[in-house]
């Protein structure tokens, strides 16, 4: 007989683990770890990533509707698993990590350049699902290290070892 499963967050792991970055109307700059991501549409090109409303990014994210999604390497793992476990309200997390940060081309969020792939969203929509809430991320511009881009313009994620 199969055990039943009680610890529903881990019943659907979606991969890979993500950072957030994004700014308030200050000007400050944060990001954040996000397990929950996903691809949400190609026609137009979406992306759906999950933050808890508790959490110091949450409302950077509610007040300028934009985000960037940062893909995390492996030997990033130490950044991400900070950056998931301390808040910006009690101190300036990128400048802890002494990260690399860029700008956005199309949206005002910081770009973490350690990242080898950032995608810039503009929010178009968002559900409260109960833990979370749902941005959903109208792709504005894609950002890969040079030698992970293939002729045909996609991303060689086989060359990346992503968390």
């Amino acid at each position: 007989m199969e055990k039943k499963v009680t610890n529903f967050k881990s019943c659907l792991k979606a991969m890979p683990n993500i950072l957030v970055s994004c700014r308030n109307e200050k000007g400050e700059d944060n990001a954040l770890a996000v397990a929950y991501a996903c691809n949400c549409s190609y026609d137009p090109p979406m992306v759906m990533v999950g933050i808890v409303p508790s959490r110091y990014s949450y409302h950077m994210v509610k007040e300028t509707g934009v985000f960037v999604v940062n893909l995390v390497p492996e030997e990033l793992k130490k950044e991400f698993v900070y950056l998931g476990s301390h808040s910006g309200r009690d101190e300036d997390k990128l400048k802890a990590l002494d990260m690399k940060i860029g700008e956005g081309d199309k949206v005002n969020a910081p770009v973490l350049l350690d990242c080898p792939v950032n995608i810039e969203c503009t929010v178009v929509d968002s559900i409260k699902t109960g833990s979370h809430e749902m941005f959903v991320g109208k792709v504005e511009c894609v950002h890969a290290k040079e030698e992970l881009i293939m002729e045909d313009g996609s991303i060689d994620y086989a060359k990346i070892n992503l968390l």
